[in-house]
């Protein structure tokens, strides 16, 4: 093992902190407690967070970029950890002004504040496809900008993201050589309209176990509308949705395309090589068979050696440490997932150890 680089981190912010950022009148709005779009109230009896994820002092790990790289990069030798902040649930606010502001003044903080603080971070830059066009505006802001390593999206949409009024938003990413990520948590909030196919979950426990169909309905869209023809360097990151349904989607998705082809007469390919090409996954929450060979099994129907990696999740209540993931993992994925495929994907310097 040569390295471990951590794709999901989840930092928290100070709310007054982000003031000194933003202009009215949105500074009065969120200094008032008014963030938009609320969550759906289901009942997670663990926390969000990890209620041991606190110093000697009690002092919240997250909250503090020294005191997280301590806690959880130091203690888990993590060469490179990436910071996916929280607040991506404000790209679904009806009112689109805001939901930039906000996202832009969360994405100051992070980078004035936290990517100084440490050189082993990385930052996933936050933007509102709630108007793709702000959403581009800020990508051209700080596209540029070192450590900024990819652009981070909710996974609740009103449409799927292979919709072509997202593309301003694919545009502006592959110009600065950015990832594209999308992460769970905001289905059902704001303008997606109702978290599953078939209206509101009974329980966080059902809700929770859903969000997979939201990622599985998101690939498909994004190939099958061409996303890819059009945007051919573009990465895809999904983070966050698990692992273990993705052979069996494409199964049914390269058999679709072989009888229904005209269609989609831009696909030259079986779906299923797209996604080899552009998809990646994170490893949390892997599934958890009782029978780990099965996980195994799945993990040899698709290229994971490029497409799978490794993440944490931290400090969230259900994440995964650096030694769980590589003891759950095939001896021959291991380096690829826990370093090499990050490496290449966000450009990160190889780091050899002694």
């Amino acid at each position: 093992m040569t390295m471990i680089i951590d794709t999901d981190i989840h930092p928290g912010v100070s709310r007054d902190r982000m003031l000194d950022f933003l202009p009215e009148p949105w500074r009065t709005r969120l200094a008032g407690g008014d963030q938009g779009p609320g969550h759906l109230g289901y009942w997670n009896p663990n926390g969000v967070n990890r209620s041991d994820a606190v110093t000697e002092d009690g002092d919240r790990i997250e909250r503090d970029p020294q005191t997280l790289a301590k806690y959880h990069l130091d203690v888990y030798n993590i060469d490179y950890g990436l910071l996916n902040a929280g607040g991506v649930h404000m790209g679904l606010s009806p009112e689109p002004d805001y939901a930039a502001a906000y996202c832009s003044a969360l994405n100051d903080v992070y980078i004035q504040d936290w990517l100084p603080a440490d050189p082993r971070f990385r930052y996933s830059l936050v933007v509102s496809p709630s108007d793709p066009h702000l959403a581009a505006e800020e990508i051209h802001r700080h596209g540029n900008t070192p450590g900024v390593v990819q652009v981070l999206m909710c996974s609740g949409a009103p449409n799927g993201y292979g919709h072509r009024s997202f593309h301003p938003i694919y545009e502006a990413a592959v110009q600065y050589d950015l990832p594209v990520a999308i992460h769970p948590g905001s289905e059902g909030r704001g303008i997606a309209g109702r978290p599953s196919i078939h209206g509101y979950p009974g329980s966080y426990f059902e809700w929770h176990t859903n969000l997979a169909t939201s990622y599985m309905t998101h690939l498909i869209s994004l190939v099958s509308e061409g996303v890819f023809q059009k945007f051919p360097t573009l990465k895809f990151v999904l983070v966050e949705g698990g692992v273990s349904w993705l052979p069996p989607i494409l199964w049914r998705f390269d058999k679709n395309w072989k009888s229904l082809r005209m269609t989609a007469p831009w696909l030259d390919r079986p779906p299923s090589e797209i996604v080899f090409d552009h998809f990646l996954l994170t490893t949390q929450p892997i599934e958890e068979p009782h029978n780990t060979q099965h996980l195994h099994q799945l993990l040899a129907m698709f290229p994971a050696e490029k497409m799978l990696m490794f993440s944490s999740d931290f400090p969230h209540w259900d994440g995964d440490t650096p030694d769980f993931s590589m003891r759950i993992l095939p001896p021959g994925l291991r380096s690829a997932v826990m370093w090499e495929t990050a490496s290449r994907l966000y450009k990160l310097p190889v780091a050899e150890h002694g």
